[in-house]
Parts: structure tokens; sequence; C-alpha cells
């Protein structure tokens, strides 16, 4: 990739104690290569036993902490940005949530620019495209980030996206690698996603297919550690050969498949998410008709990477893991 100097000596990664930042960091850890500096933060930092060696730990916020400075400090070259909410905790309000997305990922920017990091690895989200109608049937990288505003992790990657995309034009010494996963799946995931697969029934909605593009998880790690050791910068979506609809996943599964019409959905929702009976409102029936189908030629032909395991594989896999624990 022209204007990018290989190999790199040194990586700080955010959110390292996320699902995938804790994947990612036994990764390096088992084969650092070049890497001389390998830095794990996060806001609290693991037990002991549970660090890894050849990994620095450090205590980060991305809200607060001097970014900088710890980027001095640590000679980084670069940055995997990995801190977001992908799921929020009881507690959070959309202020937190925007002030962890988007105003860590600003600081991220700013304190890299500021202190010369080579490159910046960022994981955004096919969510960024949003949940809409008018949708592509396969949606690649050149098409519009609409985002929902109702969904605040849609919304809050779409504006990331559009911070990243003023920064390549206005500071292009500081390359970007973006990617924008599908669905991440693996032998562990337990997430909102996962939990439509649990009941008795698999719900659907009349009149969508609800197509689901899967990733593995092993496969999010090894695009990243690509970019680390082999370079590489762009905006690549990061998803599976092939698609699943809601209906072949209940085939798969064995249950029962109920398609439900999205109206009287959408009143339930709306009715039961005020009295505390549902995590959701009635924009959930948009996150389920519309789900962003993700194109990956580019990733492939362009990036150099091909996803070890298509969409229906990742989800076999998943299943005989959680058949194997229960």
């Amino acid at each position: 990739m022209s204007g990018e100097t290989l190999p790199y000596r040194s990586v700080l990664v955010t959110g390292a104690g996320g699902y995938i930042g804790r994947q990612l960091v036994a990764a390096l850890a088992r084969a650092p290569g070049t890497l001389e500096t390998i830095v794990a933060t996060d806001l609290r930092l693991p037990d002991a036993d549970q660090r890894l060696l050849g990994i620095s730990y450090e205590v980060a916020d991305v809200r607060t902490t001097d970014l900088a400075a710890l980027f001095r400090r640590h000679h980084t070259d670069v940055c995997v940005h990995l801190a977001a909410i992908v799921t929020p905790g009881p507690g959070d309000s959309r202020q937190h949530e925007y002030e962890v997305d988007v105003v860590g990922s600003r600081r991220v920017l700013e304190a890299s620019v500021a202190t010369g990091v080579a490159k910046l690895i960022y994981t955004s989200s096919g969510a960024a495209y949003g949940y809409h109608a008018d949708n592509p049937e396969w949606l690649d990288e050149n098409d519009a980030l609409r985002g929902n505003a109702e969904f605040a992790y849609s919304d809050h990657k779409r504006q990331v996206e559009e911070l990243l995309a003023r920064y390549r034009s206005e500071h292009p010494e500081l390359l970007q690698l973006v990617f924008r996963p599908g669905t991440i799946l693996g032998a562990r995931a337990q997430n909102q996603i996962t939990a439509l697969f649990d009941g008795r029934f698999v719900l659907g909605l009349r009149g969508s297919d609800s197509p689901f593009v899967f990733i593995w998880d092993e496969d999010v790690v090894g695009a990243i550690a690509k970019g680390i050791r082999e370079g590489g910068a762009g905006v690549f979506n990061l998803a599976g050969d092939g698609k699943l609809a809601m209906r072949e996943i209940a085939r798969i599964l064995g249950k029962p498949y109920l398609a439900l019409p999205p109206g009287l959905v959408a009143a339930a929702l709306a009715v039961a998410k005020p009295l505390g009976l549902s995590r959701y409102g009635p924009e959930q029936v948009r996150f389920l008709m519309y789900r962003p189908v993700l194109a990956n030629r580019r990733l492939q032909q362009e990036f150099g990477y091909r996803p070890r395991k298509t969409t229906r594989e990742v989800f076999d896999l998943y299943l005989a893991a959680r058949r194997q624990s229960g």
C-alpha cells in the first residue's frame, strides 16, 4: 500500500477487554512477529492470572484519558480502536453511549495525529449503512451510510465514519483501515442476536426474509492482524460468503418458524417497553425487516483477506458449540 512503511513495532488496542479485543490481544501475544510492544487498554485491568506474557496492560478511558501521553509513552505505531458500546448496560444513557462511541473516537483520532501514529485500524459496523427498506440487496462499500437515529449504535457508527472520512481528507498521513463487520458470531458468542435463536420458536416478520450475514469472530481478528502485519488501508465490509434468512435458521435449528405481522409486533413493543416488559421498542421491527446484507468482494480482491468460514459455516460452528455446552 502506497505510503505505508512496514514493519510496525508497537500496537495499542483500545477496548481490549471486549469480546474481540480479548481475542485480538491473545492472537498477537501468541504470534507477535515484528511487534516489540503490544499495549492492551480498557477501563479495568484484567485479574493478574488473566494477563498474558508480552502484553502491557493500561487503564484507559477514551473519554478522559490523556491519550496523546499514552501513545507517546509506548511509541505507538498502530492504534486498533475497538472501544465502543455494542450492548448498553441497564444504567447507560444515550449521552453516555455517544461520549464513548463518538467523542472517544474523535479523541483517539486527535491523539493519533498529534503524536504521529502511523495507522488507525477501526471496527465500524454494517449497521452504519442503516436499516432501510430501499437498501440494495447487497451493500457495497460505496453505498450511502445513513444509519438510523433511533438506534444509538447504528447512528454513532455513521457519525464516526463521517469523522474518519474528514480525517482521511485533512490528515492523509494517518493511514486508516476501517472494517464494517456483519453480525459477529463464534463458539462463545452470546448477545442480542443469538437471543433470537434461543426460544421455542424462531420469530420472523411477514414480508421480510430477515437475512443475516455472519462473520466468524476469528476472521475479524485475522483481518485486523493482517492489517498490522502485512499492511493495507481502505474501507472494507467484513462478512462471510452468503446469507441466511430467518426461516432457514429455524430449519437448521429444528424449530418452528413463526412470521408475525410487523404492525402487531410494533404495537406490542410500544406497550411493553414503557412497562419494563421489554428492553426494545417498536424500532426493532425495522432492525429485523431491513437487515443490511454486506458484499465482501472488496475485502477479498482488494484487501486480500478471504474469510475462512462462510455465513452458514459460522452458524453451524456456533450451533455445535452451543449444543456441546448444553
